[in-house]
């Protein structure tokens, strides 16, 4: 069958969101008490003045909730980044309406028809978002590093900023292949290029795996595979920089949340090993994991879907939490390779806040904020649960557009590469087609991991119950 562009316009796909936010609970709109407090405009006189500082923001083409800008400049041999984060915690008051809001919702959650945010719009993407040309409270992070892109000195406090731009993607690694960057976006490729090197350095590893992205055009869905521009890399060792930066910060300071992982088992590193060698990907002895997956490829069909498997090895991630001077039994984040916090998206993601508050009184040399102290016992588990609930609804979402992409053609065979089998049902896998991009699960005799295998779909329903909605059996 010849190749074509499949969009999905049936409009029961809508209905089929909106029961699944509520299956999972998904909170709908903000109580009018909360959305009240969050028209409350913070005093800003203590804040300093970093309005001359030209910041630009890199995301998504139309994101309005842009949580980090920066800016980079040379400094003697060496480098400064300036990194602005969204201050949240000057909006919301600990104890109010919308800080319990907040710790209801954990995290942002996307789905293809809609956003459900972590605060009220009119904050996440108006008063307290870095949006360009407008004055904006936030922790400003000035990071100075040597020739090598090595870390020398941080340092993190409040700040009035302006972004001078919003940028994407797509856009930034245009203007830099051309040659037409500013110095301070093309420093963002130079210092990007040193911290993956450092990664390499350290044993870190940053997992290039194709994205399956649900895409919204004219009330239309479809699926697509995004791989990653070598921009999105760049920009997200400034967080990672960050990040590790924050982390050192708060244990030196004695008080602070991790987001740790421990050292994957043996027994995981040994399966990945046999599915390496199923995979026909050559994995010597003497090569380390980190080393291999840097040199694969994920245009490749094995290789991404390899790439994939390494995915099981994050599941151990969580967030851990210390405080007066006594350390947690594992202070580092074993894919980071350092210690590591998340502080850079507190718009989207509640712990942020908190982490922001700790690193800003560690610089500061004052004590943190008994709201911030107050919240510990709680914040890995409610972290976790909103983890579960995002992953949850982001795969059910693809589940059901790759269902409906698909509804019309049961009985149809598709090409395709076999991308897990389950150890106990040996007969039962998943499969990734060539097109459309669906991946989906397959059972009969013939399926054996990283094959090239013709399958039959054998069913394709959006709105039925919970479980696999897309089935195929080997052709």
């Amino acid at each position: 069958m010849p190749r074509r562009r499949i969009r999905v316009t049936d409009v029961s796909l809508r209905a089929a969101f909106a029961a699944l936010r509520t299956e999972l609970g998904v909170p709908s709109d903000f109580p009018p008490e909360v959305t009240a407090e969050a028209e409350r405009m913070p005093p800003l006189e203590t804040y300093e003045d970093a309005t001359d500082i030209p910041l630009f923001t890199i995301d998504p083409p139309g994101s309005t909730d842009l949580d980090q800008a920066m800016n980079l400049t040379r400094r003697g041999t060496g480098y400064r980044v300036r990194y602005a984060i969204a201050d949240v915690a000057a909006f919301v008051v600990p104890g109010s309406a919308l800080d319990a809001e907040t710790h209801r919702r954990v995290l942002t959650l996307y789905f293809p028809d809609t956003r459900v945010p972590l605060h009220p719009p009119l904050l996440s993407e108006g008063a307290a978002s870095l949006l360009p040309g407008q004055v904006r409270p936030a922790a400003l992070w000035t990071i100075d590093l040597d020739a090598d892109g090595r870390t020398s000195a941080a340092d993190v406090r409040r700040a009035l900023v302006r972004s001078r731009a919003r940028l994407d993607y797509e856009g930034v690694q245009k203007t830099i292949d051309s040659g037409a960057a500013e110095e301070s976006l093309f420093l963002l490729k130079e210092v990007g290029g040193l911290r993956e090197r450092l990664e390499v350095e350290r044993g870190g590893i940053s997992l290039n795996v194709p994205e399956q992205e649900i895409v919204e055009q004219d009330g239309t869905y479809e699926l697509t595979y995004r791989a990653g521009v070598p921009a999105d890399g760049w920009n997200a060792q400034i967080s990672l920089l960050t990040g590790m930066a924050a982390a050192d910060l708060m244990l030196a300071y004695g008080t602070g949340v991790l987001r740790t992982l421990p050292a994957a088992p043996d027994g995981a590193v040994g399966r990945l090993r046999r599915t390496a060698h199923a995979l026909h990907i050559d994995w010597p002895h003497h090569v380390s994991y980190a080393a291999l997956v840097r040199s694969l490829d994920p245009g490749v069909p094995c290789h991404a879907a390899f790439l994939q498997e390494c995915t099981t090895l994050l599941r151990g991630a969580g967030y851990t939490v210390f405080r007066d001077g006594v350390l947690p039994a594992i202070t580092t984040h074993a894919a980071v390779a350092s210690p590591y916090a998340h502080c850079t998206a507190p718009l989207r993601r509640l712990a942020d806040r908190y982490a922001s508050e700790i690193c800003l009184a560690a610089v500061a040399g004052t004590a943190v904020p008994d709201w911030v102290l107050a919240a510990f016992e709680a914040l890995p588990r409610e972290m976790a649960e909103g983890g579960r609930l995002a992953a949850t609804a982001e795969r059910e979402c693809v589940d059901i557009v790759e269902a409906a992409l698909l509804k019309d053609r049961v009985g149809e065979v598709f090409d395709g590469c076999v991308v897990d089998v389950e150890e106990r049902r040996p007969t039962v896998g998943t499969v990734q087609l060539e097109t459309p991009a669906v991946i989906g699960r397959v059972e009969g005799a013939g399926v054996e991991l990283g094959e090239r295998l013709r399958v039959r779909l054998t069913q394709a329903d959006p709105v039925g119950p919970g479980g696999a909605k897309v089935r195929f059996a080997p052709a």
